[in-house]
């Protein structure tokens, strides 16, 4: 038989072998949605063991070994996080007691502002109309409280006192309609703090990796190597090089930009005569690790307690938190960053909404990184390899220690395009 007689087709074995990887990938795509809160949290474990590898090739210039070194490093930092919060403790469990209890009546203040102006935009955008119609229903729905006792209305379903309990009720106060959409919110965003257990074990799972990654990286990144064909390598350990590089440059910027941006506007509060300002400036620095939508969140308690005392300095309070992000956008970041990532804040939004949709409050935290390390895997291997354009991926520092890790070159210039066959 001839080659050109030939038939051309899947054989049982192909046929075998196909099915097995879509039943493989099946299963492990399965997995991975079982298992993603694991998943994130080993990708929190991998960020900022990247950040301990950069303390621990410092330490290594002095013969420092890199696992006491990677330890050292945990320790120290938990050492001054601990003696820091020892020093503050008192003050802020006392501010913490005080804006539990000054925060419902800010609302209600707040409620009240919008109530005196329910004729002007504030009514209009915060339900003054409704507001506005209760006191004149006042009077009618006394009299119509012998009928709400009629059996008849209570029992009849679908009746119009059914669709009256379910519809919300027109003097509900600002207070309780934020209390519950917050609740709702909170059990949507964070599910894990009612298991503290379970909240132990992924911060202990966070320790462990940093000090396992820092103190052997190089074993790690052979082991991914061995998952790619002989011709990748190359190119692979270049695109999870650059990948390091950028999220490492991510989490230590987001670091100094929280501990900038607590200092900061802890002392603006202070100077303003805010209430609770220590407690107010921590919550600023720690939200400061999720971009974009923890500033806002920071600014909101910080607002209504300068609503306290009056709504000028409620404003005044507004245009700091707006003045600071201004300032951190414009000037430290870019003084940080260097270039060093780069992603679209239309980008940011659009990856933080559909995470925290997904995955709730983990996937708000970790969206921003693994939207800069897709993007960096995106540029190397599509828009450079394949489109063929030359991008900027990541700055390589001056003084990066060789080989620390795995290659951290740049990447190279985009290979020239395939001969066209005959």
């Amino acid at each position: 038989m001839t080659a050109n007689n030939r038939a051309v087709g899947w054989h049982s074995k192909d046929v075998a072998r196909a099915a097995a990887l879509v039943i493989a990938m099946y299963l492990g795509i399965k997995l991975l949605w079982f298992a993603n809160q694991l998943v994130l949290v080993a990708f929190l474990g991998v960020l900022f063991g990247l950040a301990v590898e950069a303390g621990v090739d410092k330490l290594e210039r002095y013969r420092i070994r890199r696992g006491i070194g990677a330890a050292l490093i945990v320790l120290t930092f938990f050492g001054v996080l601990s003696g820091f919060g020892a020093w503050i403790t008192p003050t802020l469990r006392e501010q913490s007691v005080e804006l539990k209890a000054k925060i419902p009546e800010a609302i209600d203040r707040i409620e009240n502002w919008l109530n005196r102006r329910q004729s002007g935009f504030f009514g209009f955008m915060f339900g003054g109309r409704a507001a506005k119609a209760s006191p004149d229903t006042a009077g009618l729905r006394a009299v119509d409280t012998s009928r709400v006792a009629q059996p008849d209305s209570v029992a009849t379903p679908g009746g119009d006192s059914a669709r009256g309990a379910a519809a919300p009720s027109a003097s509900e106060t600002l207070r309780s309609s934020l209390g519950r959409q917050l609740g709702g919110a909170s059990r949507f965003l964070f599910p894990f703090l009612t298991h503290t257990v379970a909240v132990f074990g992924g911060i202990m799972l966070i320790i462990f990796m940093s000090i396992y990654i820092a103190a052997d990286p190089n074993l790690y990144h052979s082991g991914l190597m061995h998952l790619f064909p002989h011709r990748m390598r190359a190119r692979a350990g270049e695109v999870l090089s650059s990948m390091a590089m950028v999220l490492r440059r991510w989490l230590v910027t987001q670091l100094i930009a929280m501990i900038v941006i607590g200092s900061v506007t802890t002392i603006a509060l202070l100077i303003l005569r805010v209430k609770a300002a220590f407690a107010l400036g921590l919550i600023a620095g720690l939200l400061e690790f999720i971009p974009t939508v923890g500033p806002i969140l920071s600014a909101i308690p910080a607002i209504a307690m300068g609503f306290l005392d009056s709504p000028e300095k409620a404003a005044t309070v507004a245009a700091v938190y707006v003045g600071v992000q201004f300032m951190e956008n414009h000037l430290l970041i870019p003084l940080l960053m260097k270039g060093g990532v780069d992603v679209p804040p239309v980008l940011t939004i659009l990856g933080q909404a559909l995470m925290t949709l997904v995955f709730g409050f983990l996937g708000l935290m970790v969206a921003v990184p693994m939207l800069a390390a897709t993007m960096v895997a995106v540029k190397m291997l599509y828009v450079e390899r394949v489109v063929g354009d030359e991008v900027a991926v990541v700055n390589r520092d001056e003084d990066a220690p060789p080989d620390a890790g795995g290659p951290r070159a740049t990447p190279p210039p985009s290979a020239p395009p395939p001969a066209k066959r005959a």
